[in-house]
């Protein structure tokens, strides 16, 4: 039961205003260097791959189709947006690891959830205008590993460095790493940084939740969303290992595993900014206290047994479709400096996948080019 200090009935969330956001010094410009930095990745990887990648979450492990199902008796604050009334829309979602290059399964990283949500009426964000997709990209975290784009910038450079360098040093290293986080979780502790370059512990991603990490609007407020897994066949792989012995693709292949014989739900949960200072908006680095204002549902995604990856599902999702928080109804416009600097970042990934790949890139209006 929600104590009542966290009741969602007593939360007054704070309404969005422009005077939220406050744009770095030289936004624009880190925005640039991100894009010739990952520019230089994914023509790494396309030219050892012969194929074109996403620059980040190069890797998929499930390609999955779906519905979410919007709550009813929402209350005024979280029934906005996309969740303004009950209603159920069609769905893919695209499970990765984070890095640019096509890494065995031993070299353990975060992992992450694309949703495209599809035929969501309302008005668009800027550039958007003619789509009627709904976009949510998470990471199984709840902060970003920078607080501004600017430090992000910084430590992407760095991770260029070491594209497609000395793959069996960095399982090597990976191994070590995953040693250390063990330590510091028996401490009682975590580390973002450990996890980041290759200390995720070797568990199956679908026991994970997943976060936004940075905040989008909530209709008139302020939000992150998250998504859990709820049904009893999913909730029983939280932490479960993960065999990557000999398993280059083990965890794929245990994706696909699961969806041959279960299918899975999760809630779709948001939690509303209530404190501008302990839940800032341009510091991605701070994670917003539950203790103010918790994650609440707000939705229900449904994925039936299915053929959970293809080489096919790859052609027509990896290569076919583009995620970004971009892709979004007015109500659900992204804020805060990672946000604005990945509008163009995303843009630019997905007209380079494009042209390596010889593929039209178009938003699609539903998930009828999947095949099954």
């Amino acid at each position: 039961m929600t104590s009542p200090i966290t009741s969602p009935a007593l939360i007054s969330p704070l309404p969005y205003s422009p005077s939220c956001e406050h744009a770095e010094d030289d936004e624009g410009e880190t925005g640039r260097e991100l894009i010739a930095t990952l520019a230089r990745i994914a023509e790494t990887v396309h030219h050892d791959e012969g194929h074109g990648y996403r620059s980040v979450h190069a890797k998929s492990h499930g390609l999955l189709t779906g519905t979410l199902t919007v709550l009813p008796g929402l209350p005024p604050a979280l029934a906005q947006g996309l969740f303004a009334r009950e209603a159920s829309y069609p769905l893919v979602m695209r499970l990765s690891t984070t890095p640019g290059d096509l890494l065995d399964d031993r070299v353990s990283t975060p992992r992450g959830l694309a949703i495209k949500i599809f035929g969501v009426p309302g008005e668009r964000v800027e550039g958007s205008e003619d789509d009627t997709t709904q976009d949510f990209l998470m990471v199984n975290g709840p902060v970003f590993g920078s607080a501004t784009a600017r430090k992000f910038l910084g430590g992407l450079k760095l991770l260029a460095i070491t594209t497609d360098k000395a793959p069996r040093l960095k399982q090597a290293l990976s191994a070590a790493l995953r040693g250390l986080e063990t330590i510091i979780e028996k401490a009682g502790g975590e580390s973002g940084t450990v996890k980041a370059l290759g200390g995720h512990p070797l568990t199956h991603i679908l026991g994970e939740t997943f976060y936004s990490q940075v905040p989008v609007r909530h209709g008139m407020y302020m939000a992150k969303l998250s998504v859990a897994p709820v049904s009893p066949e999913l909730l029983a792989l939280n932490h479960a290992p993960l065999d990557t012995h000999e398993h280059p693709n083990a965890i794929r292949d245990a994706v696909t595993a699961h969806f041959a014989r279960h299918g899975g739900e999760w809630e779709l949960r948001a939690q509303l900014c209530v404190d501008i200072e302990r839940m800032p908006i341009e510091d991605a680095s701070v994670q917003w206290p539950e203790d103010l204002s918790p994650f609440v549902p707000v939705a229900r995604l449904v994925a039936p047994r299915q053929s959970a990856w293809s080489a096919a599902r790859a052609a027509a999702i990896d290569d076919g479709m583009s995620f970004s928080p971009w892709h979004a109804l007015a109500a659900h416009q992204p804020i805060g400096s990672i946000m604005r600097v990945r509008k163009a970042v995303y843009a630019m990934g997905a007209r380079l996948r494009a042209e390596h790949n010889a593929v039209s890139v178009a938003e699609p209006t539903s998930p009828d080019g999947v095949p099954d």
